[in-house]
């Protein structure tokens, strides 16, 4: 008798159970007319931000040579990829070819950002971890240093890179007219946000850890190395890919310290694209620059993205 009550009362209690899960799930689930109001908003934004890329792919694949698509068709009349193979063939009337300009690119890029995140992550462990004099100061530095707009310290590394003559065997250059002297000037710019953004995540990581690590026998570099550095992971992401992006879209300053066509860069290129009051621009070639340009940064946002989801520390800390 007493099992059979105790499987009525379970009985009950699931069927309470049930109805109040079915009831919540039909409060928590949005009217129709309001489920349709928020999927016209988000088909709007889709549409806002995929009708520039459709209509600068219509360019590229538009032989007919317009500034702008004659109608809202994404293939349009004759279209190939002739513009696509010029530009790949000879982007400007120097002799650098397409891959030399993605090979300078790349090279800042890469330089930039590999050496920008290293500098920066062992900076901001230091700000964030170590007590020391003038911590405080040098942190204002570092964020006075971050206000200040990139082309205010153009003249001022012109100057100071311009006088140094490297002198490596039968190799003699200007330290300022090369793309070492162009990443230095990239990295100088990139290297306080690096500090200054990964020291705020650094901040974020718990003690416990790295104070459970030195009771197992952990020296401050393993704990650096075996702790610190894996649960940093999305923020040193983060910051590689917008110094990869700063140091691929560079032009100011390229333009500035290089004088050899062997040192020009995809920016440098696309602009000289660009006629004279855009009159004689030849915009399908543009447009498939353009998208070439472009390329690259989205393959390598992918790859971080790849870092940003399986980096993330989850569960690091049990109450």
């Amino acid at each position: 008798m007493t099992t059979e009550t105790t499987t009525a009362t379970t009985r009950r209690l699931l069927s309470r159970d049930s109805r109040a899960k079915a009831s919540g799930s039909e409060e928590r689930r949005l009217p129709i007319g309001r489920q349709i109001l928020i999927q016209v908003i988000l088909l709007f934004i889709t549409v806002t931000v995929l009708f520039p890329i459709v209509w600068i792919l219509s360019m590229a694949l538009d032989p007919r040579n317009l500034s702008r698509p004659d109608g809202l068709n994404l293939i349009p009349p004759g279209a190939s990829f002739d513009a696509f193979a010029k530009v790949i063939a000879q982007p400007t009337s120097n002799e650098i070819s397409f891959l030399g300009l993605a090979l300078n690119s790349l090279k800042i890029a890469v330089g930039s950002s590999v050496i920008a995140v290293a500098l920066g992550i062992a900076a901001a462990y230091a700000f964030s971890r170590l007590k020391f004099r003038g911590r405080e100061a040098l942190m204002i530095a570092v964020l006075g240093v971050l206000m200040l707009p990139s082309v205010a310290t153009i003249i001022p590394l012109f100057i100071f890179l311009n006088q140094f003559q490297i002198e490596l065997g039968d190799l003699s250059f200007n330290l300022r007219a090369s793309l070492i002297g162009v990443t230095l000037a990239v990295i100088s710019a990139q290297l306080p946000f690096a500090i200054w953004n990964l020291k705020g995540y650094l901040d974020t990581i718990p003690r416990d850890l790295e104070e459970a690590a030195a009771v197992d026998g952990a020296s401050q570099n393993q704990i650096f190395r075996k702790v610190v550095l894996p649960l940093a992971i999305p923020a040193i992401a983060v910051t590689g890919f917008l110094g990869f992006l700063g140091g691929w879209t560079e032009y100011l300053t390229v333009a500035l310290f290089t004088t050899e066509v062997h040192d020009q860069t995809l920016s440098i290129a696309l602009n000289a694209m660009v006629g004279q009051f855009a009159r004689t621009t030849n915009w399908s070639q543009f447009a498939a620059f353009s998208i070439l340009f472009a390329l690259p940064v989205s393959l390598v946002f992918f790859v971080f993205q790849r870092y940003l989801v399986g980096g993330l520390a989850v569960g690091g800390v049990k109450g």
